[in-house]
Formats: structure tokens, sequence, C-alpha cells
């Protein structure tokens, strides 16, 4: 099959409402194949993985802050290792919508709403959703579904598309996705996606107990949001609508639960830190968030009270009360030297304020202390520019994970690195590739040729333009021909 092809998918998986607006009849749907055998090569699965990612920056807002990122991140590829693939490259990101979700997308990328985090009161809750979400992915159920549904006609294979963009499809999204379809395709399709869920249910609990994970905490969790959403009527979360929970699938979840031995699963500190510093970064003005983390002062276990102090320590942050932010970051930083989240609140607090000497010393210290940490070398990185110092930031930026090179944030800051430079071409080609990671192809068709505008650039960096031109306009292309 080819690319374009899989681009066209992608373009349903990510935008379910343009579906019904295109000319159904005259599409051309492609065979991923039978359920024995590849349903889609590696090289085409990550393909439409990251076209998938790129489309759903221009249509939410996807978490930046490194902190966050690193977190759920590294929480995922925690499950994933104790997952049946754990060499499968798992993309993890949070959205920052108050709406509970969660969904898995081609090519392994999971998102994570920030609702859906702020909704938990356990890691390991946070852990079960993230698990179910997994085995969406490990056990194929995209290209399962998609290959359930090419067993139908052309339009009825076009609507089920729009069923399956979530990743874990139910009853009441395939309703919504094929009301226009006659009943007994309506009816296979929800048959088909409720194995699905109830496989998830399985193969993720594994996974989770695996992980160390509290495997109760995915029947407690889903109860819980059925509980509190009974009388919401129409209101219903997103992640239910998708993921619906009945009394029985409680039931069957529980009861695969309790044949796993009893422990206490404390939650790590990292998991209430990054809680905290969300409800702060979507907390509004008459939220009332200082008198509620003041109160915090006073109750729970001495964690839970410094966790408290450093929610109001960001929020000193965010409001610019740079004297208050300074002292709660200080004492934190002096009772906890390690503990590199309170430290960089304190270089932070610094850089915000515009005492960029007194951050690059900060920033010099953390890296010192932890070399391995990739947020803080990403804000040593923006102290340094803002220092006038790219030659030192470049050197920096480098160290870090491959991973973190794929976001679109280090993109960016080598723009700016370059820029500082005095490298257009090299700061337009980065700029370029920022601005295609979040969904933007026209801006980085117009940074290529900015960069080909220079006079003197090498023959090698008019190889690699033409090249990213080249790829950029098959693109957006692509992209007009599936709006």
């Amino acid at each position: 099959m080819s690319l374009l092809k899989r681009l066209c998918l992608c373009a349903f998986l990510a935008n379910p409402v343009a579906l019904f607006a295109l000319e159904i009849d005259k599409l051309e749907l492609p065979d991923l194949g039978d359920s024995a055998g590849a349903l889609i090569s590696p090289t085409e699965e990550k393909q439409l993985g990251e076209a998938f990612f790129r489309s759903l920056h221009s249509q939410v807002e996807i978490n930046q802050d490194s902190e966050i990122q690193q977190y759920i991140q590294t929480i995922g590829e925690k499950l994933v290792s104790h997952s049946d693939t754990p060499s499968y490259p798992f993309h993890f990101f949070v959205v920052m919508e108050n709406n509970i979700n969660a969904f898995a997308g081609p090519g392994g990328y999971i998102g994570v709403n920030s609702g859906l985090i702020l909704m938990t009161e356990a890691e390991s809750e946070l852990a079960s959703v993230m698990a179910h979400e997994i085995a969406h992915v490990t056990q194929r159920h995209l290209y399962r579904s998609y290959e359930a549904s090419s067993r139908l006609s052309i339009p009825m294979m076009a609507a089920t598309l729009g069923a399956i963009l979530l990743g874990s499809q139910s009853p009441a999204a395939g309703q919504a996705a094929i009301m226009a379809i006659q009943a007994g395709s309506v009816q296979f399709q929800i048959n088909f996606t409720r194995e699905h869920e109830e496989e998830a249910d399985r193969v993720g609990m594994q996974t989770l107990s695996s992980s160390t994970y509290d495997p109760r905490a995915m029947p407690t969790f889903f109860e819980r949001l059925q509980q509190s959403t009974r009388y919401s009527g129409q209101n219903v979360p997103e992640f239910l609508r998708t993921h619906p929970v009945t009394a029985s699938r409680i039931s069957d979840s529980r009861g695969r639960a309790d044949n796993y031995p009893y422990r206490q699963y404390p939650d790590s500190l990292a998991y209430q830190l990054i809680k905290t510093k969300l409800q702060v970064l979507l907390a509004g003005e008459n939220d009332n968030l200082r008198a509620i983390l003041q109160a915090r002062l006073t109750q729970g276990l001495p964690e839970q009270r410094t966790v408290a102090k450093y929610g109001l320590g960001l929020l000193a942050l965010k409001m610019q009360n740079f004297v208050e932010a300074e002292a709660i970051f200080q004492a934190l930083n002096k009772e906890y030297p390690e503990q590199p989240h309170y430290a960089a609140g304190l270089a932070r607090t610094a850089l915000e304020s515009h005492n960029f000497k007194l951050a690059l010393n900060r920033y010099q210290k953390l890296a010192a202390q932890f070399p391995d940490n990739d947020v803080i070398k990403l804000e040593y990185v923006s102290a340094l520019l803002k220092w006038g110092d790219p030659k030192t930031a470049k050197t920096i930026l480098l160290t870090v994970s491959p991973k973190t090179q794929q976001l679109p944030f280090y993109s960016e800051q080598l723009a700016k690195v370059y820029g500082d430079l005095n490298q257009p071409a090299e700061s337009h080609r980065y700029l370029a590739d920022y601005y295609f990671a979040m969904g933007e192809t026209q801006q980085a068709i117009l940074q290529i040729h900015l960069a080909q505008q220079i006079r003197g650039i090498s023959p090698q960096m008019e190889a690699i333009l033409r090249d990213k031109l080249t790829f950029f306009l098959v693109t957006q292309q692509q992209e007009r021909q599936n709006r």
C-alpha cells in the first residue's frame, strides 16, 4: 500500500468529522492484510503514527512542558517494558484538556488528557488507563477493526473508520460514527469492538501487575468514574463514551484483580508533583487553588504537605511573585537537595525573573548533579540562549536523549541556537522541522524557501533543503486531498 493511502487513512483516524464530508463512494480504501499476517509494515506504521501525531497538534493542545512529558513517557515506558511487545516504539503525551479521556492512535501514539490525570486518586489508576491503551496497540485493535470493517462495502468501510479514532471502539462510539448505516452492519461493528475492550482490560491488567502497579486500580477507577457521572445525562466524559463501563465489565475486571496477591502500592513523588503542576497550569483566576493548597499544608502525610508547598511555589511563579517563589523553592531545596523538581523550580525562578547570571549558575550545578536529566538540560539551554551563549547551548542540546530529540521543542531550540550562531540556513531548516511536527506544513515550506534564498549555502545543505521541500510538498498535497 502506498504512503499516500496510509496518510489518507491517518486523516480519517485523526479527524472523523471530515470523514463524512468526503465523497465516500469514490474512496478506494487499501487492503491492510489479514489477521494472521502483518497488517502494515513497521516503517509504514511509523509514518502513519507520525502523521497522526502531527494532525493532532492542529486539533488539540499537546503539552509542551518537559517535566510533564518526561513523567508520562517514563511511566509509559515502564508499562511497555512489561507488556508482550517491550521493543515497540511507543510515544506517550499529555493533551491539555479538562475532558476525561485517553486514546491510542496508530504507531503507538498514546494520549492522556490532563483532566483524566487529575481525576485519578492514585498513580496505579493512571497506570491502569495507560496499560489499557497500550493493550489496544499491542493487540493490534486499530488495524484489526479496520480489517473487520473492510469486509463491508466501501461506504460502510469509510464510515466505520470514524469509530476507530480513539483506538478503543465501543457501542456508543460505533453507533455515533455509523448511525447512517444499516442496522446489521452497526451490530457487527459493536460486537467486534466490545471484544477489544474486554481484551484490553485483560491484557492491560497483566501488564499493570507485572509493572508493580495495583491491578485493583483498574476496576476501582472505572467504578468511581461511572458513579461520579451517573447523573451527567448527555455530558458523559469522552472516556466513558469510547470505553463504556458496564457493571459486568467492572465485575469481571475486579474478579481478575482479586487473583493477584494484595499489597500496598504507594504513589511515587513524581506522580504527586506532576499532578500538582497540572493543577497550577490549568487553574483559572476563580479556582481558588491557593486556598486549597494552603489548607493542604496542615493535612495528610509530610510528603503530601511538601507537595502542597511545591504547588504554592509554582503558583507564585505563575503569578510572577518571584520573592515568594524564591523563598518556597529555597526552603524545599535545602530540605530535599536530591530532589530535581525543587532545585529546578529554584533555577526557573531566577530565569523567569531575568536574573540570568544566577539562573546559569544554578542550572550549571544542576546539570552536574543530574547529568542524565533532559528536563534540566533543556531549561539550561534556554538560560544560555537568553544569556547570549549559543555555542555552549548547542553543546548541551546535542547531548539529550534520542527520545527527547523527537520532540518539537528540540527542533525549535536548535533553530534558536543556529540563529544566534549566525547560521540562518540551519536555523530555517530546524524551524521547518518544528512547524512540520506541529502540523503546520505551510509554515514548514515557507521556512525551507527562506533557507534556499540564503547565499553561499553548501551543496550538502542545498540537497537537504531540496529533499525536505519535496517531502513537505507531497505531504501538503495529501493533506489537502484528505480535507
